[in-house]
This record gives C-alpha cells, structure tokens and sequence, in this order.
C-alpha cells in the first residue's frame, strides 16, 4: 500500500511544523510519508530541537524548508499549523488534497525568563503530539 503524503505547512519551518514532522514521522512513519515547509525557511530553532530531544526524538538533521508547489499539489493531506500559513497557504490546484487547518500558538514569540520560555515550546509540543495521535488513530 502506498503511503499517504502529509505535508506540514508553518509561516518558516521552523518549530511547529518541524514537531509535527518529528512526531508523525517517528508515530506514523510506515503509514505517512511526511512532508514539511514553509512560506519562508527560518532555519530549525534550537529550542524544537531540544525539546524534542527530551521526548526521546532527534529532528536536529531536519531542514528548514519553503513550500514546494509540486509536492504541495501531489500531497493527500495538507495541514497548516499558524494562522498565517493558512490564509497565505498558496493556491492548491489538485482537488483531491484534503487541507486542514491545526492552530497552534508560535513557541517562538513566548517571552519571559528562560524557562517560561522553554515551558511554551513543551506546551505546544504536547498539543501537536496529542493532535497527531488522534490523526494516527483516526486513520485518516
């Protein structure tokens, strides 16, 4: 059976969208083929990094990556994880791509002292983990 492509999609590829990439990888990697970008490349924010690797994962070999039109129009599912990313989201011309839109607040503008900092990207990285079991469960 062929794998479904999921692609990710952020505003720069840099935290939300490298989570998610991480954990459906790691979950439901011999079902997916999983896919993220950008609007732009930010580059792979460190903090991801880390907080991944204490959950066991190691997504500091991931690249930052700007939406590719050609994989954008072959996916089968192409989810947004900022509202940014989905209102400028480019135009997805192939009518069999199921887009959705998981919003999740940017660990990147959390401010505060270190660790409330680092408390933010554990929050979001909980949120997308558990949203992406569901979507493993659903087997969508």
């Amino acid at each position: 059976m062929e794998k479904k492509l999921v692609y990710f999609l952020c505003t720069g590829n840099s935290c939300r969208s490298q989570i998610a990439d991480g954990f459906l990888n790691k979950l439901g990697g011999e079902q997916y083929n999983v896919q993220s970008a950008g609007l732009e490349a930010h580059g792979l924010n460190p903090r991801a990094v880390q907080v991944m690797n204490e959950v066991g994962m190691d997504i500091s070999g991931n690249t930052s990556n700007v939406i590719d039109p050609e994989l954008l129009n072959r996916a089968d599912y192409v989810i947004t994880l900022c509202g940014h990313a989905d209102e400028h989201c480019p135009v997805i011309s192939n009518t069999h791509v199921v887009k959705w839109h998981w919003g999740f607040d940017d660990p990147a503008k959390a401010t505060g002292t270190e660790e409330e900092i680092m408390d933010k990207f554990r929050e979001v990285r909980d949120a997308i983990k558990s949203r992406i079991e569901t979507f493993i469960a659903e087997g969508k």
